[in-house]
C-alpha cells in the first residue's frame, strides 16, 4: 500500500479544505492512505503583528512559508493552501497542481448589509484591499483591524463592538457558516484576492507518482482562472498586503475574461479593467491586462502604499 503525507495549517478551515480535497482521491484510489499532517504557521503562531511584518520576519509568506519549507525537506508529500495566501512565485523545486474546482470567489460581509451600515459604523478586516475597497465605497465608515481563523473573527463582532465584519465567502461556507453572511459583496466594487475560493496543490517537481494521482481531480478551467489572476499580481509585483483584487470567468468557446481592480488604501483612488483572452494563454492575459492598469496609473497608487509601509517600518 501506498502511503502519502498531507500538510496544512492548523485552522478548522485548512483542516475542511484538506477533507474535501481528499475525499475523491480516497475513493479512487483505495489502496492509497493519506495522513494528514499540521504545520504551524508564524502568521498562526503570532496573531497581533500585521501580517507583513510576520512575512518579514520569517523571510516568506506568514501563511505558507513553513509548509513550503516542509514540502522541500520531505517531511510531506503535498501541501493543502488557500491559493490566495501563496506568493505568486514558487519556492526552488516546488510547483502548484491544477486546483479541484473552486469555491464563491466573493468577499462576505457578516452582521449587516452594506447599504445597512450606519454612518461611522466599525467594520473589521484585516486584509489591506478589503480595507481599501470598503473605503472607496463606503469612505464614512470605521474600519478595524483584526485577524485570525474564521470563527474568532466572527465572534470580535461582539468582543470588539463591530458592526459587521468582511470574510471570504468561500471559507464561510465551507465550514458551514452561510447563515452568517449578511451580504455578498458585488464583484465590480469588490473584486477578491487572486486565486480566493481555490485550493493550492504544492508538491516537489521531482515527485512524479503523487503527479499522476493529483491529477486525476484537476480542473484545468479553474486553473486558468487563478493563472491569470496571479499573473497578473506577479507583474504588478504585488501580494496579499497589496489592494489588487482580480477575478477571471471562463467563456464559451476557449475564452477566458479577467477583471482587476487597484485601489489606494484610504480608497481614494482605483483603476480598473477587464480583457478577454484564451484559457491556454492565462498568464499572457494577465500580464496584458496588468499592463494596461499599470497605463492608467497603478503603479503610482502601488509605489505610494509601498513607500508608505517602508516608512511605517522605518
Amino acid at each position: 500500500m501506498t502511503a502519502y503525507l498531507v500538510g496544512s495549517r492548523a485552522s478548522n478551515l485548512a483542516k475542511t479544505q484538506v477533507r474535501e480535497y481528499l475525499a475523491p482521491l480516497r475513493k479512487s484510489f483505495p489502496l492509497v492512505t493519506f495522513t494528514h499532517r499540521v504545520i504551524l504557521e508564524g502568521g498562526d503562531r503570532d496573531r497581533t503583528s500585521r501580517t507583513s511584518d510576520v512575512s518579514a520576519v520569517s523571510g516568506g509568506s506568514a501563511f505558507s512559508s513553513e509548509q513550503e519549507a516542509a514540502l522541500a525537506r520531505g517531511d510531506v508529500h503535498v501541501v493543502i493552501h488557500s491559493l490566495k495566501d501563496l506568493p505568486t512565485a514558487n519556492a526552488p523545486g516546488l510547483m502548484l497542481l491544477p486546483p479541484p474546482g473552486r469555491e464563491d470567489v466573493r468577499d462576505a460581509l457578516c452582521g449587516s448589509t452594506l447599504a445597512g451600515l450606519r454612518r461611522g459604523a466599525r467594520v473589521g478586516t484585516g486584509a489591506p484591499r478589503r480595507i481599501a475597497q470598503l473605503l472607496a465605497v463606503r469612505p464614512d465608515l470605521d474600519v478595524v483591524p483584526i485577524r485570525g481563523n474564521v470563527p474568532p473573527r466572527l465572534k470580535k463582532r461582539e468582543t470588539m463592538g463591530l458592526d459587521a465584519v468582511v470574510l471570504a465567502a468561500a471559507g464561510l461556507r465551507r465550514l458551514g457558516l452561510d447563515g452568517e453572511i449578511g451580504e455578498l459583496l458585488p464583484l465590480d466594487l469588490f473584486p477578491p484576492s487572486p486565486g480566493q475560493g481555490a485550493l493550492g496543490i504544492q508538491v516537489r517537481e521531482d515527485d512524479k507518482p503523487i503527479q499522476e494521482i493529483l491529477s486525476t481531480v484537476a480542473d484545468h478551467a479553474v486553473d486558468s482562472q487563478v493563472r491569470a489572476e496571479r499573473a497578473l499580481l506577479a507583474e504588478l509585483h504585488g501580494g496579499c498586503s497589496v489592494p489588487v483584487g482580480a477575478y477571471a470567468e471562463t467563456g464559451p468557446e476557449g475564452s477566458l475574461t479577467l477583471h482587476a481592480q487597484v485601489t489606494s488604501l484610504d480608497g481614494s483612488q482605483r483603476v480598473s479593467g477587464s480583457m478577454s483572452g484564451r484559457t491556454e494563454e492565462p498568464e499572457k492575459l494577465g500580464t496584458a491586462l496588468a499592463e494596461e492598469l499599470i497605463g492608467q496609473g497603478a503603479r503610482s497608487i502601488l509605489a505610494a502604499i509601498r513607500a508608505g509601509a517602508r516608512a511605517h517600518d522605518g
